[in-house]
């Protein structure tokens, strides 16, 4: 495996919105649908670093799932369809706004973490200084 050194600095939005390292640009982030990989096959990157947690779930149900259920309960009060008509247009337009962005974001975020080198908040106990 080779050093950060050697590697020029690739922006976050273009390698982790396409899938990709966010070291060489070249590697797969994804083994799956959102499933991370050990490491990069090109340079070795070890993802271990990564830790997105729930945050593209958050941003997509702040973004997608809200606007997509607004509609629904719009549709609902102008029109009082049937239980199907929901089948036919609420139903795909929430899973084609909620599901697709998943990867994207968070492999946005993923490569934003190693662009950034964010870490785990650490108190600093030699020189006695505390979180506030």
């Amino acid at each position: 495996m080779s050093s950060d050194a050697q590697w020029p600095p690739l922006s976050p939005y273009s390698t982790g919105v396409r899938g990709r390292c966010p070291r060489c640009g070249q590697g797969h982030l994804f083994n799956g649908f959102l499933t991370l990989r050990q490491k990069c096959e090109v340079c070795g990157l070890d993802y271990s670093f990564a830790d997105p947690a729930d945050g593209p779930a958050f941003f997509v149900m702040c973004f997608a799932c809200v606007p997509s259920v607004a509609l629904a309960v719009w549709i609902e009060v102008a029109f009082q369809p049937p239980f199907w008509v929901h089948l036919l247009t609420s139903l795909p337009f929430m899973l084609l706004t909620c599901i697709p962005p998943l990867r994207p974001l968070k492999g946005w975020l993923v490569a934003s973490q190693y662009f950034y080198k964010a870490e785990q908040g650490r108190i600093d106990r030699e020189h006695g200084r505390h979180p506030v």
